[in-house]
């Protein structure tokens, strides 16, 4: 794992670069830290397309990112990350180049559902859309210029295992376990992703990221019952604002420093809180064999075979 150059102290989204010219996406960009993420990159000229599940949402982002910003450029896009189907169809009508793709969607311990592909709803929105994404997206990144992936995650990841043997939940469910699961899903993927772009010589990053404790939607939009109220409380108290958890992925995508395999998260208590420094991955999430056991897995399961070599086709 790349552990060099150190992140400067006290990185803010001041400390983006000019980014014209660049074409940014952003998955779940209609509220939370996907939305400030946006907000900032456009805000330093690069063109953002904004995806959003929920296509009124997604216009309502727009047109508030249009009354912040002076003449940003700006685009919106419809994209269901937890429908395979709709990621395929995402990727086939996307024919830009890319130059970063922020993986930033996500949904956060709701009660036990399933996709309409049949996969438990925080695997499937949180990991395998993002993995059929990038994969369906890699020959736009190839084109690109200093392409990055940023693959954000959870510092819950460290208490996260894949349930092989129970995968979707059916035998057993916990949100919070499931969560964990798909966040530890996450950072093995980011950090496999690195190791075959090094090994097949691809010029694109893949950089993991995390926001810490911060206060989003996702605390209220998923949890439900003492859960819900335990969160809201937390957030309140406990948690930093969204504009510092944003920090981490806005370094990772736009920071000449940056490096591929990097892992930026807050460099207060506990990764809790503060500003971009360079953390680490909890030590399961490091081996190989366990990253490649998921990442085949993964492409069995969303019919998506990453090409590292052939830059003509998908």
């Amino acid at each position: 794992m790349t552990t060099s150059p150190a992140v400067p102290a006290r990185w803010t989204a001041d400390d983006i670069p000019d980014q014209t010219g660049r074409t940014i996406l952003v998955t779940g960009a209609n509220s939370g830290l996907g939305y400030v993420t946006a907000r900032e990159l456009a805000r330093r000229g690069a063109h953002v397309v904004l995806t959003a599940r929920n296509a009124d949402k997604g216009r309502a982002a727009l047109d508030r990112l249009r009354g912040e910003l002076t003449e940003p450029s700006l685009e919106l896009r419809t994209l269901d990350l937890a429908d395979l189907r709709s990621v395929h169809d995402f990727a086939d009508t996307f024919d830009a180049p890319v130059d970063v793709l922020v993986n930033n969607a996500g949904i956060m311990m709701p009660p036990r559902t399933l996709t309409k592909q049949g996969f438990e709803s925080q695997f499937a929105t949180n990991h395998l859309g993002h993995f059929a994404l990038t994969g369906l997206l890699l020959e736009r990144l190839r084109t690109g210029s200093d392409p990055r992936v940023v693959t954000v995650t959870s510092t819950l990841h460290k208490n996260g295992t894949i349930h092989y043997d129970d995968l979707d939940g059916e035998r057993s469910y916990s949100p919070r376990a499931f969560y964990a699961q798909s966040k530890y899903a996450n950072v093995l993927f980011g950090l496999e992703l690195d190791r075959r772009l090094r090994t097949s010589a691809v010029q694109v990053r893949s950089v993991l990221a995390h926001p810490g404790y911060s206060a989003t939607n996702l605390q209220s939009s998923g949890p439900t019952g003492l859960l819900k109220a335990i969160l809201r409380v937390t957030n309140r108290l406990v948690a930093q604002d969204v504009e510092t958890g944003a920090l981490n992925q806005l370094y990772a995508a736009a920071a000449p420093q940056a490096r591929s395999g990097q892992f930026i998260g807050p460099d207060g208590r506990n990764e809790a809180k503060g500003h971009p420094t360079l953390v680490q991955p909890v030590e399961s999430a490091t081996d190989p064999e366990a990253a490649r056991r998921l990442w085949d897995l993964s492409e069995q399961l969303t019919g998506v075979r990453y090409d590292f070599t052939d830059t003509g086709g998908r």
